[in-house]
C-alpha cells in the first residue's frame, strides 16, 4: 500500500490536512502516522485505473489517521482511500466543534479536490465512491448520505437526559443548551453529496437529531454499526433510532462487549500513554481480533456496493 499526506486549499478557511493510502507495487516500510506506526510505501505511485474512492470522516477530537487500519485494508483490496482531517475538531484544535455544518461542507472539498486536483485523479472512477464515519464522522457521511438534522432537539434531549456524556460535556463547557441552535432553521447548511453511493456508519454521534422526514433522501445502501456496551452514546438513542427510522432497512452490525472508542484502531504504547480513555477496552474484549472482522465487513460491503472485482 501507498500512503502521502496533503495539504488542501479550502478559501479562507486554513488548508485541510489529509492522508491519502492506495495500492502500489512499490516496496513498503515502516511509517509513523501521528503516534501509530504503519507499513507503506510513501509517495509512491499509484497501481491500477478506474480505481473506487473511498473518504474517511473522524470522531470529535480526532485527526485523518484516526483510522488508519481500515484505510489500510481498504487500499490492500484496491480502493484509493482519503481521510481528512476536519479543521475545529481535531484533538489539537477543538474550537469549532459545535459548528456540525462544517464536517459534510469539509467532507465535500476533500472528494472535490480527490476528482479534479489530485494529481494522479485521472486513475479514479468519479462513479465509484464511498464514504466511512464514526461517532461526529458517523453524523457527517448521514448527512452526505442526504439525512437533514434538526439541531434544535439536542437542548430538549439534554433537559431529559442530563447526565448523558454530550449533555454532561456541553454543561461542562458552558454552553447555554436551553439556547443551543435556537436560531438556527432544521434546514441549515445540510447539503448531500451524490457522488457518494454508499456509505459506512459507526457509532453516529447526535443520531436522535434526525426524524423519520429528515431521512427520507437517504437511499443509498448503508453499513450501520453499533458497540453494545457504548455507554458513551447510549442506546436507543442513536443507531436504533436510525435503523428504525431510516427508509431503506441498512445492514446493521451490534458488536458483543464493545464501547464507544473499540471502532478506532488498537493503540500503540504511545496514544495509550497520552489517551487512556479511548485505548482502554471493556474486559473480555479483544480490540484487535475485532477489527480484523470489522476492516473485512467493511472492505466487503464497499466491494459489493461500488462494484470492485476481487482481487
Amino acid at each position: 500500500m501507498g500512503f502521502a499526506k496533503l495539504q488542501i486549499n479550502n478559501g479562507t478557511e486554513p488548508a485541510l490536512k489529509a492522508g491519502i493510502w492506495y495500492p502500489t507495487d512499490a516496496k513498503p516500510s515502516s511509517h509513523s502516522v501521528e503516534l501509530m506506526e504503519q507499513t507503506v510505501a510513501e509517495g509512491t505511485p499509484v497501481k491500477g485505473h478506474g480505481l473506487p474512492l473511498v473518504v474517511l470522516s473522524h470522531g470529535g477530537g480526532g485527526s485523518y489517521a484516526s483510522h488508519y487500519d481500515t484505510a489500510l485494508a481498504l487500499a490492500h483490496a484496491g480502493f484509493v482511500v482519503a481521510a481528512i482531517s476536519h479543521t475545529g475538531d481535531t484533538y489539537d484544535d477543538q474550537s469549532k466543534v459545535l459548528q456540525l455544518w462544517r464536517r459534510p461542507q469539509q467532507l465535500q472539498t476533500l472528494i472535490s479536490y480527490m476528482l479534479q486536483d489530485w494529481p494522479q485523479h485521472e486513475l479514479l472512477d468519479i462513479n465509484r465512491i464511498g464514504a466511512f464515519g464514526y461517532s461526529n464522522g458517523g453524523f457527517t457521511v448521514l448527512v452526505a448520505a442526504g439525512g437533514v438534522p434538526d439541531l434544535r432537539k439536542i437542548g430538549p434531549y439534554c433537559r431529559i437526559h442530563p447526565g448523558q456524556d454530550l449533555c454532561v460535556a456541553l454543561k461542562g463547557a458552558n454552553v447555554d443548551i436551553a439556547h443551543l441552535y435556537k436560531g438556527v432553521p432544521a434546514s441549515y447548511g445540510w447539503a448531500a453529496d451524490p457522488r457518494i453511493k454508499a456509505v459506512v456508519i459507526a457509532a453516529p454521534a447526535f443520531a436522535f437529531t434526525f426524524t423519520r422526514d429528515g431521512l427520507t433522501n437517504v437511499h443509498i445502501p448503508i453499513q450501520l454499526w453499533r458497540a453494545a456496551d457504548d455507554h458513551h452514546q447510549p442506546n436507543p438513542y442513536y443507531e436504533e433510532t436510525l435503523r428504525r427510522l431510516l427508509p431503506q432497512a441498512p445492514e446493521y452490525h451490534v458488536v458483543s462487549g464493545a464501547g464507544h472508542f473499540d471502532f478506532l484502531p488498537p493503540c500503540s504504547t504511545r496514544l495509550a500513554a497520552i489517551n487512556p480513555l479511548i485505548c482502554k477496552d471493556p474486559s473480555n474484549f479483544n480490540r484487535i481480533t475485532f477489527h480484523e472482522d470489522f476492516n473485512s465487513e467493511i472492505v466487503r460491503f464497499f466491494s459489493e456496493k461500488l462494484k470492485l472485482s476481487p482481487r
